[in-house]
């Protein structure tokens, strides 16, 4: 490999893609010609794994090389998995040092446009304090927090659902009462003050205020569109933005070809609420999430084009995956609107199970990776940080753990094994999940020390509540349920000591490694902890005067579908 020219980097990560919606990874009903085309022109993983089943964690992973849990990027509470309002004051901390600063550090130019996700402000509306141009990055433009039914106002809003029922249902038991104590005053049963009256009138109304002033205007507080600190679009115009992400994407890479470049394209497809362009409604077999999903791939296409075309595509690592596992639970009548996990059992959410975690790899460096090659070894999300920081020339910071390892040597075929012994599964700050890959063998096992209980019995996923719990309402196992993933990826044969001869010697080695792995962690602030979670006005990004908040500055040319 040349070492004399640092390569551009483009890395594209969709949001809740199933590891089987892919024609490459098996998926025959629906049509992904330009992500086959990296694959074949690439390596492809087979084994590529999420450091957690939820987006904010996962990404905050990505991007720091680390378990979510040293950073303070989990959640104790099965309310709040990710991040939920723009207006909380929880966020990727300062003192994280993500791969995007490392190789600007290292002279790239560095830009994300989409998704974020990770935080914005901490004490004030306007420090930005976990801003992507705080974390390394030269040009942001895109969603600070992502996309969510409640970004469409004729959908179902999706953000804390069966919550928001309650509050309405307590509102109204709460606003009935003065009404109630107005009958025994008119039939002069018994008298009733005034006062009383009102006092229950005054709480009704502050009850409601507190909860509606959040959750009453979602749109418009977490559904925006930034170009670095700037609010452009207040509530955004979800139907454009895809558009006006791929049109920004091109622009960068036109600004920066003569200078190595990192671009991170974070997809806000195929999230629901499956925004898609009037060309490409209908255009798959799998309905509209399908048709999202070509879409994408059509914008995946653009950017290898344009790399094509600034004959930039032999120096450019590019790189494609997803945050976590497709989410299984969102249902348009009886039809699924998430994605396809293949064989494996579970998806987004449920801690260890492989439908959650296990995600596509996909790298193409064409002057250097062998094309069409097919790994199989456990490989992490993780990893990207380290094997950006070889390729770029990066030092990687000694003052932390880092839990990615560098996959060069694995995609070049210098390396037969993954670095990777261990690997840790969260469901939140609860590891549920243990994964060992032996040094002398291919062998991989995983044991699951909890499992979410699914509703109804049976289903394979949390359809009752939307998304399954890490905590409460679990199935605790000891011993724990143990598999051979090299043997029985679809987790379909749990092992037992009556037909594993290895079982105890495994699960002693496995008990090892966790209380080792457990004398790693360090307290740090939860980013994640109800004061942090909730909303807070003084916080709220605002394109106006608070409470008065709404633009729209963007222009509307917009790249068209062939």
């Amino acid at each position: 490999m040349t070492r004399n020219a640092r390569p551009n980097i483009v890395l594209l990560m969709a949001d809740d893609l199933g590891v089987g919606d892919l024609c490459c990874y098996g998926n025959n009903s629906v049509s992904t010609p330009n992500i086959d085309r990296l694959a074949n022109e690439g390596v492809r993983l087979t084994q590529h794994l999420a450091a957690a089943s939820m987006c904010t964690p996962s990404r905050a992973a990505f991007l720091t090389g680390r378990y979510p849990i040293r950073s303070g990027m989990v959640s104790p509470y099965n309310l709040n998995r990710a991040l939920t309002w723009l207006g909380g004051s929880g966020g990727l901390p300062t003192n994280e040092t993500t791969f995007a600063k490392l190789l600007q550090h290292r002279g790239y130019r560095t830009g994300l446009i989409g998704k974020w996700h990770l935080g914005l402000s901490c004490a004030s509306r306007n420090d930005h304090c976990y801003h992507p141009l705080n974390h390394g990055f030269h040009y942001f433009y895109g969603v600070p927090f992502g996309l969510l039914s409640d970004c469409q106002a004729s959908k179902t809003p999706e953000l804390h659902r069966w919550l928001r029922i309650k509050l309405w249902i307590s509102t109204v038991a709460i606003a009935l009462v003065p009404f109630l104590l107005l009958i025994p005053k008119f039939a002069r049963w018994f008298s009733v003050p005034w006062k009383v009256i009102f006092v229950f009138a005054l709480l009704a109304f502050l009850f409601f205020t507190s909860w509606y002033s959040s959750y009453g205007f979602t749109r418009r507080w977490n559904c925006i569109l930034m170009r670095n600190h700037e609010i452009i679009q207040q509530p955004m115009k979800e139907e454009k933005v895809a558009s006006l992400m791929l049109k920004e994407a091109l622009a960068f890479i036109e600004r920066v070809k003569r200078e190595p470049f990192l671009l991170f394209f974070s997809f806000l497809h195929v999230h629901t609420p499956l925004i898609s362009k009037e060309k490409f409604v209908g255009h798959s077999k799998y309905g509209r999430y399908g048709d999202n999903v070509e879409e994408m791939d059509w914008m995946v296409g653009k950017i290898l084009d344009a790399l094509d075309r600034e004959c930039l595509a032999n120096n450019t690592l590019v790189y494609f995956t997803s945050d976590n596992g497709g989410h299984l639970e969102p249902l348009d009548g009886a039809v699924q609107l998430g994605g396809w996990n293949g064989i494996y059992k579970g998806g987004k959410g449920m801690g260890g199970w492989e439908g959650g975690i296990r995600v596509p790899g996909i790298f193409r460096w064409p002057s250097v990776l062998e094309a069409g090659r097919v790994i199989n070894e456990p490989t992490s999300l993780m990893d990207i940080y380290p094997t950006l920081s070889y390729i770029g020339g990066g030092i990687l910071p000694q003052d932390r753990v880092i839990d990615g390892r560098n996959l060069m040597p694995l995609l070049e075929g210098r390396a037969s094994h993954s670095d990777h012994e261990f690997l840790f599964h969260y469901c939140g700050g609860y590891l549920h999940t243990v994964r060992w890959h032996q040094k002398d063998c291919a062998t991989v096992w995983k044991a699951h020390y909890v499992t979410p209980k699914f509703y109804p019995e049976g289903t394979g996923a949390c359809y009752g509540s939307g998304i399954c719990s890490c905590s409460g309402d679990v199935i605790y196992h000891d011993p724990p349920l143990l598999f051979d993933i090299s043997r029985d990826p679809s987790e379909a044969l749990p092992l037992n000591p009556d037909n594993e001869p290895l079982f105890d010697s495994v699960i002693k080695k496995m008990e090892a490694a966790i209380k080792e792995h457990r004398r790693t962690l360090t307290p740090v602030p939860q980013q994640f902890s109800v004061f942090n979670t909730i909303w807070k006005p003084w916080l709220q990004p605002c394109c106006g005067t608070f409470p008065f908040c709404g633009c729209d500055k963007e222009d509307d040319i917009l790249l068209t579908a062939p």
